[in-house]
């Protein structure tokens, strides 16, 4: 197949619209069902980008979750622990390795996964393909499916679901091209490698980042590659667990995903995992309600109506000093950015979220004060030399 002639393009009156290869060639992907529109195969390439990166880099199978055009989530196939099964509400699957890192992107910010395009790095198994039945989703690309993973997507959304096989052997060209205004233009792929080298310069006090933190560090900045610039990356324990998109301010970067980073801390509360959730309720409406009931207003946001469509009995308040007691205890979260941070008060966030090993590029004029700023508390700062915006 050539090209492949889609609905529309971003939007309904933006027709015609395809995908093809300028230099003639096949296309590397096979559509197993559904119709992908222009935003999905977007969200396709972008995120088999990035897992196909993840895997090379660790060796460890990877899934992500993607919303226009950047990553929601993306992890590793590390197991789960209990905590981690509750939250991610995957109690009644056996979890292979390629399942418990689908889990794991999915989870990270499960309200902006909501719709969802998802990638894995490896074939789609039957267990993983048991948790994206469950989940309110767009489509899926994958180096190969099982049959029964194939028999149990094909029946989603009343079988629409979109499925998408990639040539794992797929190269890109070199050059990529994008038209703007009626305006051509010409780069080069940002063949940028992100490996063990990524440690090489650390210029804080503290040289010491762990193993497990270096796989975090590595997770960050391949996950920056294919997200909106500007942007920030927080991550621990093999996924994402906050990602700050497309701002204008880095700083802004860092506010917004060091928030999603700790309400995914928050969700370990016992509080939150003790909700007295009515049985029966829609995945999307706990979502919602773990959501608010984690926010500092969510008894004004929230109707007496409301709750008792929600909860067997009104859940006992959550209160803000019990939120930052439990986000004071926070350590060893890993950060990234695809930038230099321009000031120290990126820093002074990042350590309120429990950051402890960050990566950037370096190159600001005031790197001896965000450098002061991590020696301050003690955390280990690598420059990797390499910006990676992504527009």
């Amino acid at each position: 197949m050539k090209e492949l002639e889609l609905k529309y393009g971003c939007n309904p009156n933006q027709k015609p619209a395809k995908i093809f290869m300028r230099d003639g060639r096949e296309l590397p992907i096979q559509v197993l069902n559904g119709k992908p529109g222009y935003i999905n195969f977007l969200d396709a390439f972008n995120s088999w980008q990035l897992v196909k990166e993840l895997k090379e880099a660790t060796g460890l199978c990877a899934a992500a979750s993607f919303k226009h055009v950047s990553p929601a989530g993306a992890a590793l196939g590390l197991p789960l622990d209990d905590t981690l099964k509750a939250m991610y509400f995957t109690d009644d699957v056996q979890l292979t390795p390629m399942a418990c890192a689908y889990a794991r992107a999915r989870g990270a910010d499960r309200m902006s996964s909501f719709g969802d395009w998802a990638a894995l790095s490896d074939e789609c198994d039957e267990a993983t393909a048991l948790l994206i039945k469950k989940e309110v989703s767009d489509g899926v690309i994958a180096p190969s499916y099982s049959e029964k993973a194939l028999e149990i997507l094909r029946a989603k959304r009343g079988g629409n679901y979109n499925i998408v096989q990639i040539d794992p052997n797929y190269v890109p060209a070199e050059k990529e091209y994008k038209d703007v205004f009626g305006v051509t233009f010409e780069q080069g792929r940002n063949n940028f490698k992100i490996d063990e080298h990524l440690f090489d310069n650390i210029v804080t006090k503290n040289k010491e980042i762990s193993d497990a933190q270096k796989n975090d560090l590595l997770l960050c900045m391949i996950t920056l590659k294919y997200t909106q610039s500007n942007s920030v990356c927080y991550a621990q324990g093999g996924q994402v667990i906050g990602v700050g998109a497309g701002q204008q301010s880095r700083i802004h970067c860092t506010r917004l995903a060091g928030g999603k980073a700790d309400n995914w801390q928050l969700r370990h509360h016992p509080k939150v995992l003790a909700l007295p959730f009515i049985d029966g309720i829609q995945r999307a409406n706990r979502d919602n309600a773990i959501d608010v009931y984690i926010s500092d207003d969510y008894e004004d946001v929230i109707g007496e109506d409301v709750w008792a469509q929600t909860f067997k009995t009104r859940p006992e308040p959550l209160t803000r000093e019990e939120k930052r007691a439990f986000l004071d205890k926070v350590t060893g979260v890993s950060l990234g950015s695809d930038a230099f941070f321009p000031f120290g008060d990126n820093i002074e966030r990042a350590h309120r979220s429990g950051v402890t090993a960050i990566v950037e590029p370096g190159g600001s004029i005031r790197d001896d004060q965000v450098i002061e700023t991590c020696d301050k508390y003690g955390i280990a700062m690598a420059f990797n030399g390499m910006r990676l915006f992504h527009h």
